[in-house]
């Protein structure tokens, strides 16, 4: 998906503040472009009272066009939204179109997923195994890069599948020995969006779940048992495990 087209009607029409239900789950269900420095790190704006906004636009192109100095921009669902606000303290949003824009507390959009039930653990998400060119190259980019990231201990990539709307894309979710949000699992995706995976137009969107291996031990061990490609990483060895339907045996 290269454009988030229910949220763009909705901030070229200046519909925000009256389809604000709308605008929320357009939000939640598809996400936004977020601005990224030639580091990968986020890129903030100021809102008119001075205070950081973390800007949101509705395509790459609208990223490109509005903020040039921006050196790209890496797609984020809306847990990724949450993520970024819970580990650098930025409460708002200010959604992007071509030609409007508006402001979203994060607290709103939070309230959003709790009503629209999307679970951490992945209830809300049918999970099957992928055989996308983006899903080969984010497994394999893994066993390249996971040793990075000593906190995390797996990640599973799955074709998810959301049972409210049925919207589909490419899923992540990541064991970390750390509490949530996860640090780590933010800046694995930054490294693996902002070079190591290539999305072309029509690349699907690609989310990411961070779970902690105490907290969520259950969720963990029902994963484990999907058959979804797996990456491993043993910080104490510095062995990588893959393991794939495409491989007849796992490979190191």
């Amino acid at each position: 998906m290269t454009i988030n087209t229910a949220l763009a009607d909705i901030l070229d029409r200046g519909a925000a503040a009256t389809e604000a239900q709308q605008l929320l789950a357009a939000l939640a269900d598809h996400g936004v472009f977020v601005p990224a420095q030639a580091n990968g790190s986020v890129m903030f704006l100021r809102g008119e009272d001075g205070a950081p906004v973390l800007p949101g636009y509705v395509s790459e192109a609208c990223c490109a066009e509005q903020l040039p100095e921006a050196a790209g921009s890496v797609h984020c669902d809306a847990l990724r939204l949450m993520d970024i606000s819970q580990q650098t303290g930025v409460g708002v949003l200010a959604l992007h179109s071509a030609t409007n824009w508006a402001r979203v507390p994060m607290p709103l959009l939070a309230q959003t997923l709790r009503e629209r039930g999307q679970q951490a653990g992945g209830q809300q998400l049918k999970l099957t195994w992928s055989t996308h060119p983006v899903a080969v190259a984010l497994r394999d980019a893994l066993s390249r890069r996971i040793r990075d990231f000593p906190a995390i201990r797996t990640v599973w990539v799955s074709q998810a599948r959301r049972m409210e709307t049925g919207f589909e894309h490419l899923m992540l979710h990541v064991a970390v020995d750390e509490p949530l949000p996860s640090a780590s699992a933010h800046r694995m995706m930054e490294a693996l969006l902002g070079g190591e995976v290539v999305l072309g137009e029509e690349s699907p969107q690609v989310g990411m779940i961070a779970l902690n291996t105490t907290t969520h031990a259950d969720t963990l061990a029902e994963l484990e048992r999907m058959g979804l490609d797996t990456v491993r990483s043993d910080p104490a060895t510095g062995r990588v495990e893959v393991v794939s339907r495409e491989f007849d045996a796992p490979r190191q």
